[in-house]
């Protein structure tokens, strides 16, 4: 039997708008209720700060409250295994950090999930930067310099804890750089800080939020930075590209994610959301406040972005055997 669609439906169809598709082809109105947006770490952290800016403008944008839950412990699995094993409905997401979805694979020997096909992609969310800084009394000026010192004698870098986004980025350091620097791990990057400005070691990788204080007032000094191009806040500073250190970056990056299986007119209407939210001036103004820059992608853009990044950090786990459980 076949089914005619009549023209005139066919013409008011065209003329809805996106969400209005969206919400008709899931079904009910979505969303019609309180959405769930899982932080996998404590309350009070940076990503946890981004996800409640993000929050305030979803609930305009979305017509309904999203109410950020703080689920930390594990690294971030836990929070990450709830949203896993949540209804794919659209009413519990997550807002992680690149570590739970793209490392912790590589640093924790018995995971019950994998991020890269047990979560539904929906858009990056912002990125923090990081840069190489040292002791202002170490006698270099440049990266070269500080290869080249490395190569002559030992020198330490320390890092907020082994398997942490910045031992990371010190570690791929090491592998594209071709020096060996050792890492002291600290219980979190403001100890690693304040031992660098005393000189009982001689570097940090460390985020610009955190680094550009100590820049400014003379306490370290910066060799480059972690991105792939140099940054409004350390314009100075030139890419480890420009340093002479081929093919790295390194920073960290936060994206929002679904269950496996929800509807794809649901994951389309929170990306065009999330789009709107983080273009918005005031958004992006706040997020700039806490230290990040507001960034969105496809679902499509983040789901590529996850696999180069597993592959990426698993490369760099396995050549300097890091494990933390």
């Amino acid at each position: 039997m076949t089914f005619t669609i009549p023209r005139r439906a066919l013409l008011a169809a065209a003329l809805l708008p996106a969400p209005a598709l969206a919400q008709g082809a899931a079904g009910a109105a979505y969303p019609s209720r309180p959405v769930r947006l899982v932080v996998p770490f404590p309350a009070g952290g940076g990503t946890d700060i981004v996800a409640r800016i993000y929050a305030q403008k979803m609930t305009e944008l979305l017509g309904q409250p999203m109410v950020v839950e703080n689920r930390g412990g594990a690294g971030g699995n836990l929070g990450i295994e709830n949203i896993v094993r949540s209804a794919p409905d659209g009413y519990s997401l997550v807002l992680s950090s690149n570590g739970p979805v793209a490392v912790n694979r590589h640093l924790f020997r018995d995971m019950n999930f994998d991020p890269s096909t047990d979560l539904a992609p929906i858009s990056v969310t912002f990125r923090i930067e990081q840069a190489l800084i040292v002791n202002p009394t170490l006698p270099v000026n440049s990266v070269q310099d500080f290869i080249a010192l490395a190569k002559q004698r030992e020198l330490t870098w320390g890092s907020g804890g082994t398997g942490s986004s910045l031992h990371l980025a010190g570690e791929l350091f090491n592998l594209r750089a071709g020096v060996k620097l050792t890492h002291v791990p600290y219980r979190g990057g403001a100890p690693a800080m304040n031992d660098l400005v005393a000189g009982n070691i001689h570097a940090m990788f460390d985020s610009l939020p955190s680094l550009v204080p100590q820049l400014r007032g003379g306490r370290v000094k910066g060799l480059a930075i972690c991105a792939a191009q140099r940054h409004a806040l350390v314009p100075e500073l030139p890419t480890m590209q420009e340093a002479g250190v081929a093919n790295y970056v390194a920073g960290t990056w936060g994206a929002v994610f679904a269950p496996k299986g929800t509807p794809e007119p649901i994951i389309a209407r929170l990306a065009a959301a999330t789009r709107a939210a983080l273009t918005h001036e005031p958004t992006k103004a706040a997020l700039a406040r806490a230290g990040g820059d507001a960034q969105h992608s496809t679902p499509a853009e983040l789901a590529d972005l996850l696999q180069r990044e597993i592959a990426l950090w698993g490369q760099v786990v396995r050549e300097a055997n890091i494990t933390v459980g």
